[in-house]
């Protein structure tokens, strides 16, 4: 952990007292008194190494998710209330609070109408509309994708204490699953029920606000401060290219780079035939498949970028440590495919997903060298309805 000064260390302290305090049930109210004022002197810096030591210390992410929901009730107004001045017009935090802002206004357009829906359940078209008004927002977890694999793993390379990342993202799949649960009931031919539609709506807005509230007066602030200008500037690109929601910048213009001076023309001697790295490149890049490899020290190091890539992957993952690219509730999955592999139990791990009416197969491969030593795992995901649906032989070229 990085060196914090003694004031820090009271503050995050306090906050962990505060915590356990109110999520165990005892004493909740005398402890919230006994700390009022320092409570009021809470820095964004102070909950972010307070929820990173908390997740070093709780494996129970659902718990934590509901823990640090109360623990931000009572910290909400010095969080509110401290001095930050906005990200300038045209920086990358702007585009990212543009978005924020975009999402607010769908979200104001849906209360009226769920209001009104709650008060006649049985009007179609209200229905309707408020099924059309919810799609509105699928778009926005595009954004999410662009945390995860642009903003993330920047975080991760500048900050010792970053895993306040991993209880986002964990936020992030609970809006998605939400919001997919929603729009689905909502799509279907069931009766409504109003406990059940208002729940997940609820949850939808009490979580989309505070994902906003936490990046933009907790995330954003300590990033400002602690990570130069120009290393969140060089996020824009990339973010571009993934595609931001609603509204998406052009790239900005970076220093022309010679291709010779990345690219070697020499060939090299892969055993079974010689090629350079170019041809390399595109061989991987025409493959009906996504691949990643992560070395025998769990560091990502290299991607395949096929025309239409299945999972989103940017260079800023590479070097990443692999369990940081997974969110908290399947990191357990990861490490034991991991060490299978390292112990030589296993060699091959499959899963099968559907995924927008699509079914994916997604393979894990431990790689060894020629002595069988361990060298690290390779991922391949590919989209394979068409193949599901093959029948019989084909052997006669049908182009004409």
């Amino acid at each position: 952990m990085s060196e914090i000064s003694l004031h820090q260390q009271a503050h995050v302290a306090m906050l962990h007292d505060l915590y356990d305090a109110i999520t165990s049930r005892t004493r909740a109210a005398e402890t919230i008194r006994a700390y009022d004022p320092m409570i009021q002197l809470v820095t964004p810096s102070d909950i972010v190494v307070f929820v990173h030591q908390l997740v070093e210390r709780t494996a129970d992410m659902d718990a934590m998710r509901m823990g640090i929901n109360k623990l931000l009730n009572v910290t909400y107004k010095a969080l509110s209330t401290y001095p930050y001045e906005a990200p300038a017009e045209g920086s990358y935090l702007n585009l990212c609070i543009r978005t924020n802002k975009t999402m607010i206004t769908i979200m104001e357009g849906i209360r009226p109408v769920l209001i009104q829906f709650n008060k006649n359940t049985a009007d179609e078209s209200l229905r309707r509309e408020l099924t059309d008004q919810w799609r509105k927002l699928v778009p926005f977890m595009q954004y999410y994708v662009i945390k995860e694999n642009v903003l993330f793993p920047m975080i991760e390379g500048e900050l010792e204490e970053f895993k306040c990342i991993s209880v986002m993202w964990s936020f992030h799949d609970q809006i998605r699953r939400d919001l997919n649960n929603l729009i689905a009931y909502l799509e279907s031919e069931e009766a409504i029920d109003l406990k059940k539609l208002n729940r997940w709506a609820g949850d939808l807005f009490f979580n989309l606000y505070a994902v906003r509230f936490r990046e933009e007066r907790i995330l954003f602030p300590v990033i400002e401060q602690k990570i130069i200008p120009e290393k969140i500037e060089a996020l824009w690109n990339e973010s571009v290219e993934l595609g931001f929601p609603y509204y998406n910048p052009p790239a900005k213009e970076t220093t022309a780079i010679d291709k010779n001076e990345l690219v070697n023309a020499e060939l090299h001697d892969l055993k079974t035939g010689m090629l350079t790295i170019e041809q390399l490149i595109l061989i991987f890049r025409h493959l009906p498949v996504d691949l990643t490899y992560v070395d025998e020290h769990n560091k990502v190091r290299f991607f395949s970028t096929p025309p239409h890539r299945i999972f989103p992957r940017t260079v800023a993952i590479i070097g990443r440590d692999v369990n940081n690219c997974h969110p908290h509730e399947s990191v357990h999955v990861v490490e034991k495919i991991v060490e299978s592999f390292r112990d030589g139990s296993r060699d091959k791990a499959d899963f099968w997903i559907s995924m927008r009416g699509k079914k994916i197969l997604i393979q894990y491969f431990a790689v060894r060298d020629d002595e069988g030593k361990y060298r690290g795992v390779l991922e391949a995901s590919q989209e394979i309805s068409a193949i599901q649906a093959l029948e019989g032989e084909k052997r006669i070229l049908d182009w004409e």
